[in-house]
């Protein structure tokens, strides 16, 4: 049987790219000021920046893709396919997830809808799963198992510039984000498995990077050291857009600090970004399906 991948854009594929992969790709929107936008469609990542520095009372929430346009993709899908796994981002960050899984009910087992927490760059490591599991001639359904018997072999450290973009979206509250702006604390969030959540706080960008860099390592050493030694685990960096050299700077430290590991880089999506704010840099690794 022939298997479609399809993905949302917060896995960090976008449909030109996803048209190269050969998997679905299916649009998250934003919205700034009470309008929808679409990255890389109708806005780009520099407007975007550029209106949250000149513009910070600007208003921004994210939300579901339509539940038509998640139907209509499955319906393209399934002209010349024979099943669908979509694997959206985790259901702890968001209702699509959850959502998705009641519209397939509607397929008869067709489109298999994959719950196994992630987002960004390993939600790509899962996509790149599928793919080899696909060309291993697993049906859908034995695909989406795998991948979410493998949800918990990953992990995710996000350093945040600034509270502020936490506070507008509800993640904090005022206090914290004005005493964290007054003390120059630079929280680190962790994602491990379903949730967000705190995990350090640092006084400067040299601290944070240490604590990402130490927390990584437990990782490796530790819960992830048998695939490890099978070298199944791949190492990550994420980033806002906008800063080319900082960027730069992060991308060689990892690769010199978990020199043992293939290290890739992708920017984290602007619907992430909106939460997030500018300067924020992300590592992570997640167990490679092969």
């Amino acid at each position: 049987m022939t298997v479609a991948i399809m993905t949302d854009n917060q896995s960090g594929i976008f449909p030109e790219e996803g048209k190269k992969l050969g998997v679905y790709i299916l649009r998250m929107p934003f919205f700034l000021d009470g309008k929808q936008y679409y990255e890389n469609e109708t806005i780009t990542a520099q407007e975007f920046f550029d209106r949250m520095e000149h513009n910070p009372d600007m208003e921004f929430s994210t939300s579901m893709p339509p539940a038509g346009e998640v139907l209509s993709m499955w319906k393209e899908a399934l002209k010349t396919h024979d099943e669908v796994v979509y694997i959206p981002m985790s259901s702890g960050l968001s209702s699509s997830c959850e959502t998705a899984t009641l519209l397939a009910q509607q397929f008869d087992g067709k489109v298999q809808v994959v719950n196994n927490q992630r987002i960004s760059l390993t939600q790509r490591q899962s996509v790149y799963d599928a793919m080899t599991l696909r060309d291993q001639e697993k049906s859908a359904k034995e695909i989406k198992d795998i991948l979410e018997a493998e949800k918990f072999n990953s992990s995710i450290y996000i350093m945040v510039g600034s509270l502020d973009y936490l506070k507008r979206g509800g993640r904090v509250t005022p206090a914290a984000a004005l005493l964290g702006g007054l003390l120059r604390i630079r929280p680190i969030l962790q994602i491990q498995g379903e949730k967000l959540d705190a995990f350090a706080k640092a006084r400067s960008l040299k601290a944070a990077k240490k604590i990402m860099f130490d927390a990584l390592h437990k990782d490796l050493d530790g819960r992830f050291k048998p695939f490890v030694d099978k070298k199944e685990m791949e190492v990550y960096i994420s980033y806002t857009h906008g800063q080319p050299e900082q960027v730069k700077q992060w991308f060689e430290e990892v690769k010199t600090e978990f020199s043992d590991f293939n290290v890739t880089q992708d920017p984290l999506s602007l619907s992430i970004s909106c939460h997030t704010g500018p300067g924020c840099l992300g590592i992570g690794c997640a167990r490679k399906v092969v």
